[in-house]
């Protein structure tokens, strides 16, 4: 709140004491962050969110003059903040491989292995899924990746705050996070860039100024900044305790509905699944219209992107192998630090009532 309402130093301006104070808060900030993902603080560069720290880390990576038309290794089931750059840069004459899954959205080692050419220049996987949950075990693949001099790329903004993150297990060399994931606010996140030899150097996507070392021109939002160390410090110092807690209210949440209702299928993994992640598919329904029946009462979304004219299958559902049918009868529950036993108990009686009265039987 001071930086919303007392302190409006700009954390760039360093000849007098209102910009020194926003920018210690900024550089506090900084080292949160960090410490949330086991990094150094010069390794955290502020972005808009995690959609701008996937574009800065892909573009960053791709548009050197050594990468340019090199070949990326990704994933069908990304998030199309990373699989919208890849395309773009496809169209400029970057090779591009995306890998499948499992019927639990998991990545095949050998695939991966197999996937990894001499030209290959950038691999990018996300590290917890944000339609089903799905967490990838990273560490061997960046091992396989760290072999062949490939860096490495995560999607993390599923992930950070909801499970412990620690870059240096994972052996990333980029990780892309957001404040709004984990109770910061929205407009704000984050890019881990590994120092160390050989040198780490990103193609800014925009200039002017020079901020941020280079990386990313533009005035900090020092508010925003403080929120987002803030957020994360809170969110990764609670994330186990809590992460249990959340966990216990979701098997709930399934075992109510399940017992209640045939015909339900989980859509990811059973166990290396986030806490608070329950994706179900319900036969027999259309998820859009159980979507309209529950808004008023209970917050769900579906598997599925909509157009304009019609709704289109999910396209992690489709890599996972799963029949059109049950793609657009999937629902997304996302539980988080206000869940209570009381809404689990009525979410799952909502569910059961009116997936009943869609098929027919009341």
């Amino acid at each position: 709140m001071p930086y919303l309402s007392e302190e409006f130093g700009n954390p760039a301006s360093r000849t007098h004491a209102f910009g020194w104070r926003a920018n210690e808060a900024v550089e506090r900030a900084r080292a949160q962050v960090a410490r949330g993902l086991a990094a150094d603080a010069r390794e955290i560069v502020f972005t808009s969110g995690a959609t701008e720290a996937n574009n800065l880390a892909i573009l960053g990576w791709m548009r050197r003059p050594e990468n340019r038309g090199g070949h990326i290794l990704t994933v069908a089931t990304e998030h199309s903040a990373v699989l919208d750059p890849i395309a773009a840069l496809a169209k400029q004459g970057c090779a591009v491989t995306h890998l499948g899954v499992d019927a639990e959205g998991c990545i095949d080692q050998e695939a991966f292995r197999a996937g990894l050419r001499p030209e290959t220049r950038l691999v990018s996987v996300m590290l917890a899924n944000n339609e089903i949950g799905t967490i990838q075990e990273l560490a061997p693949l960046t091992a396989l990746a760290r072999e062949r001099g490939v860096l490495f790329h995560t999607d993390a903004a599923q992930a950070v705050g909801r499970i412990p993150v620690d870059v240096h297990a994972l052996g990333v060399d980029l990780l892309s996070l957001t404040a709004h994931k984990f109770y910061g606010p929205k407009g704000i996140g984050a890019l881990y860039i590994r120092r160390g030899k050989p040198g780490l150097t990103l193609t800014p996507l925009q200039y002017g100024g020079g901020h941020e070392r280079g990386l990313r021109s533009g005035t900090l939002p020092a508010p925003l900044c403080v929120a987002l160390g803030k957020a994360v410090e809170l969110a990764t110092t609670e994330c186990e305790v809590e992460g249990k807690r959340i966990r216990e209210l979701r098997d709930g949440l399934y075992d109510r509905i399940t017992s209640g209702l045939d015909g339900v299928a989980l859509n990811g993994a059973h166990d290396a699944r986030l806490p608070g992640n329950l994706n179900l598919s319900f036969s027999g329904i259309e998820g859009e219209a159980l979507v309209v029946r529950l808004a008023e009462q209970v917050a769900v979304s579906t598997g599925a992107a909509c157009s304009s004219a019609r709704p289109e299958p999910s396209h992690v559902l489709r890599a996972l192998g799963r029949p059109g049918e049950q793609a657009q009868a999937a629902l997304r529950f996302g539980l988080g630090r206000g869940t209570t036993l009381e809404e689990i108990d009525r979410a799952a009686e909502l569910v059961i009532q009116h997936v009943g009265a869609l098929r027919g039987f009341v």
